[in-house]
């Protein structure tokens, strides 16, 4: 293999259904990972719709909040009501061209409004793997042998979900890549005695203000020194994942879209360098990371 990669090394890079914003930067991007090694990589990752599928067979697959509503403890009128606010707030989320204020807005809205809808509901969280291994949404094909083998390099990851965080650990959980590498910042379930109490983070995380939030002391020394990022989303606000890291010297970032592909593509292009539009496997950021793992 030559001394700098290009892109014939990447057979899943010249696919159709794989856009590239600047095929010379992101080249010498991976470039530089592999020059400077392993030890200086993290992986930034969104969980929903990013780790899951989009759709198995064209089928719209449950995020982490909707696995969670599988629970039969929770009461029918919180089913109904969180699927009201899915459809009211989903569409903004997805919408290419109403302006991020005003997503953001709402996205706020409906968080808040989550929050609320839970206070007071009595919950064993015993029933949450049980939940998550019978109605869990598939990983993307290869993420179980991706994470295996981050974990066997020592590399680093973060899922930073906007989804509910208990879910997504019992997910991971399940699918046997909860490994001692990865760390999740979400928002996890507080509790009150035996009733939810709303969420433990004080400041809600929702897909558009991720990189607002300061990463745990204790996390910056695991990622002390590893300046290069693998960031992963699939959404527009994912790509700035980690605007709150300090130091960050290369970062490459993949996005993965399905819903209204043809209209946000070039919002999609605009944030990352890399745009899988309906792909459903880690193929190409295990083509990348090969190179650099190897």
């Amino acid at each position: 293999m030559p001394d700098k990669l290009t892109i014939d090394d990447f057979p899943s890079l010249k696919s159709k259904h794989v856009y590239i914003k600047d095929e010379n930067a992101v080249l010498n991007t991976i470039n530089m990972m592999l020059r400077d090694g392993a030890d200086r990589l993290q992986i930034v990752t969104d969980f929903d719709l990013t780790l899951t599928k989009q759709h198995v067979d064209g089928k719209l697959v449950l995020s982490s909040f909707g696995i969670f509503g599988k629970c039969t403890q929770l009461p029918s009128a919180y089913e109904i009501e969180s699927r009201r606010l899915y459809h009211k707030y989903r569409p903004i989320e997805i919408d290419p061209n109403l302006p991020l204020e005003k997503k953001i807005e709402a996205m706020n809205d409906w968080m808040l409004a989550a929050e609320e809808l839970l206070r007071g509901i009595e919950f064993d969280s015993k029933e949450l793997y049980d939940v998550a291994e019978k109605y869990g949404t598939p990983l993307r094909d290869g993420t179980k042998e991706l994470f295996e083998k981050l974990n066997m390099a020592n590399i680093p990851v973060l899922v930073f979900s906007a989804g509910l965080g208990d879910v997504v650990e019992a997910v991971l959980r399940c699918h046997k890549v909860l490994f001692d590498n990865v760390k999740i910042i979400s928002n996890f379930l507080k509790y009150n005695g035996n009733k939810i109490d709303g969420f433990k983070n004080q400041k809600l995380i929702h897909v558009f203000n991720k990189n607002e939030h300061a990463f745990e002391q204790e996390y910056f020394k695991v990622i002390e020194g590893r300046q290069h990022v693998l960031l992963m989303g699939d959404t527009t606000g994912d790509a700035s994942m980690v605007d709150g890291m300090d130091d960050t010297v290369a970062v490459l970032k993949i996005g993965f879209l399905y819903d209204k592909a043809e209209e946000s593509l070039a919002s999609y292009m605009q944030e990352f360098d890399i745009v899988l539009v309906d792909d459903q496997t880690m193929q190409v950021t295990t083509e990348i990371l090969r190179t650099i793992l190897k």
